[in-house]
């Protein structure tokens, strides 16, 4: 008796998974706690203030658990925006408390959706879980503590803009995939992240429906976002820098406190500050101002080699890493720098010779060429692996670009990669055990811009492949060696079209 009365109560106690929905709320048509809650939440309307006010407990939004307060209208694919100043009005509690703008496809407490969220620690990022039931993924913004947030749709990809006390709203970087070719859920939302905790959060100036245009630029309206994110766990990436230019191909410095990249044709350094506040610094290279994203760091991280093509001259040069008065290499027909060797003495990189991309090298104070490889297909975006003993590349020897390897001299040549992917850009870690590339879906021509890419790294000893992320990007994206000098994490360009 005494167990069935104590069960009774740890039921009574314990909301079930399934949402109990309660009434309209302001513009909203219905509230309730999503996922399991020990302390029911509330919400409420001011309409004198605009207001809304929020209380709610719950374990998490997080991984593949959601428990929290939401406030909800249902919504289809004409559905622009959702934005409101936000305060977190419990003063003390768990850091990652949270404030949320979110859309979902159901009311489940494993749904997909997509939210911006303030942590209480001003952490703000873009999450997402693409599929039900799976684990979530963020983007965290450079930006902390904002006091505006809204959440943005163009097309189907959802993004962030924040503002602090008297800025307008900016890009916080990075977008997630969200179809919307059904009816979903749009609101705000509250969690405790403890499960014997409540929070209480405040919403106004409340809109739906408000969309954004960016400023305009050479590239039309699109955004850059330099990202970085961890190989070992995949579900946090970190926004470095977002600005209105298509910035291309991030390698890290051999001190892993910068990343060079290249910004509208030009090289620039990023320095890594705390707190991501840095802007692109543009490198000297005299008058050359046609930089693709075919750069490389020196083994000994003093120079920068590339390709530009200035004039219409295409040529490959060197620079020192802090900029100064280039040196051509090679203007030999058409030639794309790609990498050095591990000592140092050799260049790689790409040209076409009768007709077809192939594998050259070359001394790296310059000298004649070697052709390497097979020259009856396409071969391209060479890089040798950190003991030098052999060289990735992609081919399209197969009907579909796959990951290679050759030995050093060209020998040898072995598929690494067989599946209906378009696979680009291998790049090793620096201790050897991965290989990171870039795929575009089966079906993709070439390697175009403004594609739907993802990341993959493979463990070389058991050929294990697993997904580090999914967006919007190109060849720059992703072209350049982009893993930390530590092997811990790669960065990479997200790119946002703005409509």
């Amino acid at each position: 008796m005494m167990k069935s009365r104590y069960l009774a109560a740890l039921a009574a106690a314990w909301a079930v998974s399934v949402l109990q929905a309660q009434g309209p709320v302001g513009m909203f048509e219905g509230h309730g706690d999503v996922g399991v809650v020990l302390h029911p939440g509330s919400a409420a309307f001011d309409a004198a203030t605009n207001t809304y006010t929020l209380t709610g407990s719950g374990d998490n939004m997080w991984a593949a658990e959601d428990d929290f307060q939401f406030v909800w209208k249902k919504v289809d694919a004409g559905w622009t925006g959702l934005t409101a100043d936000v305060s977190i009005v419990t003063p003390i509690g768990e850091p990652h408390r949270k404030a949320a703008l979110m859309i979902r496809r159901t009311l489940d407490k494993n749904s997909e959706y997509v939210d911006a969220v303030i942590h209480g620690s001003g952490m703000t990022a873009l999450q997402s879980r693409d599929e039900k039931g799976s684990t979530t993924r963020e983007i965290i913004s450079a930006a902390t503590g904002p006091t505006r947030l809204s959440l943005v749709k163009s097309g189907d990809y959802v993004y962030t803009m924040v503002a602090g006390p008297g800025e307008e709203l900016h890009l916080s970087g990075g977008s997630f995939k969200f179809a919307t070719n059904e009816p979903f859920y749009v609101g705000l939302g509250a969690c405790a992240h403890n499960k014997d905790a409540t929070v209480q959060v405040t919403f106004s100036n409340v809109r739906l429906g408000m969309g954004f245009v960016g400023g305009g630029n050479r590239n039309g309206n699109t955004y850059s976002t330099v990202e970085t994110i961890p190989v070992s766990s995949t579900d946090q990436r970190q926004a470095v820098y977002v600005g209105p230019s298509r910035l291309e191909s991030p390698m890290w410095a051999k001190d892993g406190k910068s990343l060079l990249l290249t910004n509208e044709g030009q090289l620039a350094r990023l320095p890594i500050t705390p707190k991501f506040d840095a802007t692109p610094v543009r490198v000297d290279t005299g008058s050359l101002h046609e930089i693709g994203h075919h750069t490389a760091i020196s083994p000994d991280g003093a120079m920068l080699g590339f390709t530009d093509e200035t004039g219409g001259k295409t040529a490959i040069y060197t620079v020192p890493i802090a900029g100064g008065t280039p040196k051509v290499i090679t203007d030999h027909a058409v030639s794309w720098f790609q990498a050095w060797s591990p000592d140092g003495k050799t260049v790689l990189y790409c040209g076409t010779r009768n007709g077809k991309a192939q594998i050259l090298t070359m001394p790296s104070g310059g000298g004649a060429e070697t052709a390497l490889g097979t020259a009856n297909n396409n071969n391209d975006s060479p890089e040798y692996s950190p003991d030098g003993k052999f060289i990735y590349f992609n081919s399209d020897r197969t009907g579909l670009m796959q990951i290679w390897r050759m030995t050093a001299d060209g020998k040898d040549e072995t598929q690494i990669t067989a599946d209906d992917f378009s696979n680009w850009f291998p790049h090793v870690s620096p201790d050897g055990t991965q290989v990171a590339y870039m795929s575009y879906d089966k079906g993709v021509t070439g390697h175009p811009n403004d594609a739907d890419i993802h990341v993959r790294s493979m463990v070389l000893s058991t050929k294990a492949v697993k997904v580090i992320a999914n967006f919007t990007g190109g060849p720059g994206s992703f072209h350049s060696a982009a893993w930390s000098p530590d092997s811990k994490s790669l960065a990479l360009v997200s790119y946002l079209l703005v409509r």
